[in-house]
């Protein structure tokens, strides 16, 4: 015969009644917040080459914006230096490859013997 389930109250009641309260209040929250009328763009500007303007500092584009050429180098330095320092990581020390010669034989090291 089979039971029916019951409800077990205890400590763990709490954090399960406040993570119901947290969900409800984040749901008023995001339900009740709006968002203002789209701008939009002038028409007949050109949105891409605007955007490529403001990167350079250059003074065209039609879209007042700021300058990123700063940015845009910062992050160009900072990237270069994470792919070096995980190339760095990734090379393996003392993983010696044992070169072969063309016939097929071992190669030769410094000594003028045979590995």
């Amino acid at each position: 015969m089979t039971s029916r389930p019951q409800l077990k109250l205890g400590s763990h009641l709490l954090p399960g009644l406040l993570a119901v309260a947290l969900f409800v209040v984040l749901a008023v929250v995001f339900l009740g917040s709006g968002f203002g009328a789209g701008k939009g763009f002038e028409p007949g500007l050109s949105i891409t080459a605007s955007i490529g303007y403001a990167m350079f500092n250059l003074p065209s584009g039609g879209i007042g914006s700021d300058g990123f050429l700063a940015v845009f180098e910062t992050i160009d330095v900072v990237l270069v230096a994470a792919l070096v320092g995980a190339v760095l990581l990734a090379r393996r020390e003392g993983s010696a490859v044992e070169a072969v010669r063309a016939d097929g034989g071992p190669a030769e090291d410094d000594t003028g013997g045979e590995r």
